[in-house]
């Protein structure tokens, strides 16, 4: 019989690096979960992704027992490691700060795809490029 759910807790926490400190602590000691169990599961998970904030869903479990999936770098994070910035910029339509490859786009769109509501490459390469715009980073060929 499946375990019954009591709840989710959705965060965006450092790569390799999580702690008991906020907001890690906090949101699952009130569910009564192990912090320090959940902290070394997604420690070693995430080592390789190491620089990024990562969205991660934790399932608690009626007995206090979890299980979480990460997710990929929100794309804004991609777009400026890939444009080497470190903000994008105040206005997109004035301030232009960076460019990035069509090929940059699409390695960004092969790794964000399946944590997006497309299956479409084409699409999900122009929500993308949306978002490039959006924080004032052009494509170029």
């Amino acid at each position: 019989m499946a375990k019954k759910i009591t709840g989710y807790i959705k965060l965006q926490v450092q790569a390799g690096a999580a702690n008991p400190a906020p907001p890690v602590g906090p949101a699952l000691g009130q569910r009564g979960v192990n912090i320090m169990e959940f902290c070394k599961a997604f420690n070693e998970r995430t080592k390789d992704k190491a620089g990024f904030k990562l969205p991660v869903v934790i399932t608690v479990y009626a007995d206090k027992t979890f299980s979480f999936i990460t997710k990929q770098p929100p794309a804004s994070a991609l777009i400026m490691k890939a444009a080497g910035l470190k903000k994008g910029t105040d206005n997109p339509m004035k301030n232009k700060v960076g460019k990035i490859t069509k090929a940059q786009l699409m390695e960004i769109v092969k790794q964000k795809i399946q944590d997006m509501n497309t299956d479409d490459v084409d699409a999900a390469a122009a929500t993308i490029a949306g978002s490039c715009r959006s924080m004032g980073v052009d494509i170029v060929d």
